[in-house]
């Protein structure tokens, strides 16, 4: 038993009649210029260590 019927020359000759070519997603529809910026208590060597240890971590994993 089949899942179904269709006609094969359906298949063969799609119709293409009814698609529009306006209905594409546009790639630049969500686009964002701006800024990120973050306040951090922890001073540059300390985030410069957490980044060490973070590499290092990485690296024993491979």
């Amino acid at each position: 038993m089949g899942f179904g019927s269709y006609d094969e020359s359906e298949q063969e000759n799609p119709d293409t009649d009814d698609i529009d070519d306006n209905d594409g997603v546009s790639v630049h529809e969500h686009t964002h210029e701006g800024e990120v910026s973050f306040e951090s208590d922890a001073s540059q060597d300390e985030l410069l260590d957490k980044l060490g240890e973070i590499k290092e971590n990485e690296d024993d994993d491979d």
